[in-house]
């Protein structure tokens, strides 16, 4: 979708909304919480602080989150050395700016030798989540993915709170090397990252949670 966003125009003593500013929609995208600020906003911006509602905003957004960390990176701090293991991190971060980037996603977060991901297209989460596992399936170390879509609060302008968030963190936290334990619908998959059966994982204070895809990539 294309995004407008208001310009204005000085005029005497004030300032006045003239024909919204049409946004691509890879610019858009890139926006991140400053546009679900902005999608929310149903007021001018312009009034005067005691005409703006009291209290905190928070504002429910639908958005896809992954979680993904390096499988067995302490192991190899262990046996390597302090030193490998950071030229290693390093090449995670970079390599998930670099895919997050190509892929439409944002980088919400690191996380020690993880990184939380938000996107706004389910397969681009996805793509993004089986390009990270096809890439370090080469090298020393592998990825292991978590993936949940669904509504979540977007807290403080800038971090995420809800289920989806809770469940992509802990489906990361289950799954196997070169895998991504996925709750969304499997018709919006890639074409190079197939289904390999259903799970149900146990999740600590919610109980058993079925329907958990098993994705791969398939290169």
């Amino acid at each position: 979708m294309s995004t407008d966003i208001p310009t204005t125009t000085d005029l005497p003593g004030r300032v006045e909304r003239t024909q919204p500013l049409a946004v691509p929609d890879d610019a858009a995208a890139d926006l991140g919480p400053a546009l679900d600020w902005f999608e929310a906003n149903r007021s001018s911006g312009l009034e005067r602080p005691d005409l703006l509602p009291d209290g905190d905003t928070h504002l429910s957004v639908e958005r896809t989150f992954v979680f993904a960390d390096l499988s067995g990176f302490t192991q190899f701090t262990r046996e390597n050395g302090p030193h490998e293991a950071v030229k290693l991190l390093g090449e995670f971060r970079r390599m998930t700016r670099n895919v997050a980037a190509k892929r439409g996603v944002r980088v919400a977060k690191w996380l020690g030798d993880g990184v939380m991901i938000v996107g706004v297209d389910p397969t681009a989460a996805v793509a993004f989540g089986a390009h990270l596992i096809h890439h370090f399936s080469k090298t020393d170390l592998q990825v292991r993915v978590g993936l949940a879509s669904g509504i979540a609060l977007l807290f403080e302008g800038d971090d995420y709170i809800g289920e989806p968030v809770n469940l992509a963190a802990k489906l990361c936290a289950a799954a196997r090397p070169d895998e991504i334990l996925a709750a969304c619908s499997t018709d919006i998959l890639p074409d190079w990252v197939d289904p390999e059966g259903d799970v149900s994982v146990e999740i600590k204070g919610v109980g058993l949670i079925g329907d958990i895809h098993r994705l791969v990539p398939v290169l």
